[in-house]
C-alpha cells in the first residue's frame, strides 16, 4: 500500500488571503492593547478564526461585526480599523465565490 505524499507546491488561495487578514488583526489589536475591550476583540477574533467558524464561513460575519463595534467604541487606532475593513473586504469576496 503507497504512502500519500505532502504536496510540495501549494496554490494560493483566497482562503489563505483570510486567514492572513485575521491573523494581522488579531496581532494589531494585541500590539495595540489597552483601548478599552481590546481583549474583548481579541477573544472575538480567536472565536471567528476558530474551527468551527472557518467550517461554517456564515459564522464570521456576526463576529466580525461584533469586534467592529468593539473597537470602534473604544477608540483602537486606526490599524486596527483598517484591519478590520481588510478582513471584511476579504470575507465578503469569499463568501461571494462560495455562493456563485
Amino acid at each position: 500500500m503507497p504512502f500519500t505524499k505532502e504536496p510540495t507546491g501549494y496554490e494560493k488561495t483566497i482562503l489563505s488571503d483570510l486567514q492572513g487578514a485575521w491573523i494581522l488583526l488579531r496581532e494589531s489589536v494585541a500590539e495595540a492593547a489597552g483601548f478599552e475591550g481590546w481583549d474583548r476583540a481579541l477573544f472575538h477574533i480567536d472565536e471567528a478564526m476558530s474551527w468551527e467558524a472557518v467550517r461554517n464561513l456564515r459564522l464570521m460575519p456576526p463576529l466580525l461585526l461584533i469586534i467592529r463595534n468593539i473597537c470602534s467604541q473604544g477608540n483602537a487606532p486606526q490599524e486596527v480599523l483598517e484591519n478590520i475593513q481588510w478582513v471584511d473586504d476579504i470575507l465578503k469576496k469569499v463568501l461571494s465565490e462560495i455562493h456563485s
